[in-house]
């Protein structure tokens, strides 16, 4: 049976070219996430993050850790 891949969306304030250049070194360490990518230019900064294995919440805790905000969008 294949794993289905959960798409994660979330809110953030992640805004400037530096704040994407610290979270991606944070990002692309975890080999639970398949792929994400951040739409700077929406007003929410959205991030959409694609993994299997990674809950809402501890996303959350791994964007909050690095003192960003991270809210999950519907």
């Amino acid at each position: 049976m294949e794993n289905s891949t959960n798409i994660l969306v979330f809110a953030t304030n992640i805004r400037t070219e530096n704040d994407k250049q610290l979270i991606s070194k944070i990002l692309n360490q975890k080999t639970e996430i398949r792929q994400w990518n951040i739409d700077q230019e929406d007003i929410d900064c959205v991030l959409r993050i694609e993994s299997d294995l990674l809950s809402e919440e501890e996303i959350i805790n791994i964007i909050d850790a690095h003192d960003f905000d991270c809210t999950p969008l519907e």
